[in-house]
């Protein structure tokens, strides 16, 4: 059996494997044949509470059950899940994390703009951001919280400041409000307090993915995510939480031994369907037509 890579061998791997996908396409190659290729990188970069093995089943799963993801380009995918391994954080319905397809502009070295592409962005769900804050040790608690409108709910900010949430009986009306509230193990507490419309515009100014993908899957996880990042501003982290934020919301095309250093190809400009004669959505410009669960290649 072959010894497994040095550590200090995993940036050279990752861009090889990388490299190699973006010049062929991944040509033929299933999913699971380019995440094998890939088992040696992630191996050195997990976690110990999660496996190789684990991490790619569960990121094939929601390639395989999401239709866009499909279609996305394969180096996208691999920088995604690598992320994932990096920030041990499950790209599952758990809300640790989520892969999201979207439409991205390509360039070439010189800058040249080469259209649009099909690539898988990395995103981390409420549930990771509370998971990578106690990580940190010094938090001791930390939650996120839909308000009712039926629910007792008092809060203020200033020298006194308090907060009172009582989730009211049986139908609790419509959401109102999101909060997150951190206690820390030297004593003290934070917390944020936003409204759902405050919620929605944001998600109108900052996310080009608002018509499809987690925040019109999972809006109530996305909506705690972002009164968590608010929350987040005011409190004590570790280098490694920023950095482990520096990587929300990012489309990465490497695989290195530091993904945060990779640089983010996101081009938050609107998305524009240039192909002729390919049937696409209208919201999102992804093929409506995508092959079988069981024939996925990238070719």
């Amino acid at each position: 059996m072959a010894a497994p890579a040095k550590a200090t061998d995993q940036k050279e791997l990752g861009k090889a494997l990388a490299n190699k996908a973006a010049a062929s396409n991944g040509q033929g190659k299933t999913i699971a044949q380019l995440f094998d290729e890939m088992k040696p990188a992630i191996a050195q970069a997990i976690p110990k509470h999660l496996t190789p093995e684990r991490l790619l089943r569960i990121a094939t799963t929601s390639i395989r059950t999401n239709p866009k993801l499909k279609v996305c380009t394969p180096e996208s995918l691999l920088g995604a899940v690598m992320q994932c391994a990096q920030l041990g954080l499950e790209p599952s319905i758990l809300g640790h994390a989520y892969l999201v397809p979207y439409r991205n502009k390509k360039k070439d070295a010189a800058g040249k703009d080469l259209g649009w592409v099909d690539e898988a962005q990395f995103q981390i769900g409420y549930k990771g951001y509370i998971e990578l804050a106690r990580r940190t040790g010094h938090v001791s608690s930390i939650v996120a919280q839909a308000v009712h409108e039926k629910d007792l709910f008092e809060y203020e900010y200033g020298i006194d400041e308090k907060l009172r949430h009582v989730p009211a009986d049986g139908d609790r009306g419509p959401v109102t409000k999101y909060y997150a509230y951190a206690k820390f193990k030297d004593g003290g507490y934070s917390f944020m307090v936003m409204s759902k419309r405050d919620i929605e515009l944001h998600r109108d100014k900052f996310s080009k993915a608002k018509t499809y993908g987690p925040w019109v899957d999972h809006f109530d996880e996305m909506a705690k995510k972002t009164v968590l990042k608010a929350l987040m501003k005011y409190m004590p982290i570790s280098v490694e939480f920023q950095k482990a934020v520096s990587m929300d919301e990012t489309t990465k095309r490497e695989v290195s031994d530091d993904m945060s250093e990779v640089i983010d190809v996101t081009d938050w400009s609107e998305a524009q369907v240039e192909e002729a004669g390919e049937e696409r959505d209208p919201d999102t410009g992804f093929p409506t037509n995508s092959p079988p669960e069981d024939e996925v290649t990238f070719e």
